[in-house]
């Protein structure tokens, strides 16, 4: 119960209206299985998205949510997350993103503090109210950079077009890490 209210509708309309305005964290498998069940894995797309000291790297999935192709890198501050927030609402209007898959350095010995970044990043996005009933999960996102930078070292661009691709093509192998892992889990479970 909320500190202040009296028991009467108003403040469980409150209570629903708060949990409403929240950005809701699924399990990885979870996340696919509500998508299949209101038939919007037919009809949305996903978003991968790699969490940065100044960049957020997006990457999308195709129509059949089977493939993540880069998408495009925002810049981050602590005073621009209502614009990130919104930019990232106008993403889920015009993409039909049905989900968020956010990167996650998981660590079992220790929260790290890439780890702590990805969960403010979240914190703020939910404070903005901006992306009410959007489902999320987290991917593990250990090497996704390191190999990004593997690839990209022997081409010769811009530092700052570096990071960029770097920040993309990071969030292409969060997501389709998640989207290989998914689509194996349903066929398998199709083959039952």
């Amino acid at each position: 119960m909320l500190i202040g209210c009296s028991v009467d509708a108003s403040c469980f309309q409150y209570e629903a209206n708060f949990l409403e305005s929240k950005m809701r964290y699924l399990k990885p498998s979870n996340l696919f299985h509500e998508l299949l069940k209101s038939n919007a894995l037919a009809s949305c797309r996903i978003l991968g998205l790699d969490v940065g000291d100044k960049y957020v790297g997006l990457a999308v999935s195709d129509t059949t949510n089977k493939v993540a192709s880069p998408l495009a890198v925002l810049l981050r501050k602590k005073t621009n997350i209502d614009l990130m927030a919104k930019d990232l609402q106008g993403l889920v209007s015009e993409l039909n993103l049905g989900a968020f898959v956010f990167g996650y350095p998981f660590d079992r010995q220790k929260i790290s503090r890439d780890a702590v970044q990805v969960k403010l990043f979240i914190d703020d996005l939910c404070r903005t109210g901006e992306l009410r009933g959007v489902n999320y999960t987290f991917r593990d996102e250990c090497f996704t950079s390191k190999n990004v930078e593997f690839l990209l070292q022997d081409l010769k661009f811009h530092p700052t077009q570096s990071k960029t691709m770097l920040d993309k093509f990071a969030a292409v192998g969060i997501l389709q890490g998640y989207l290989d892992f998914v689509n194996r889990k349903h066929a398998c479970e199709d083959s039952y």
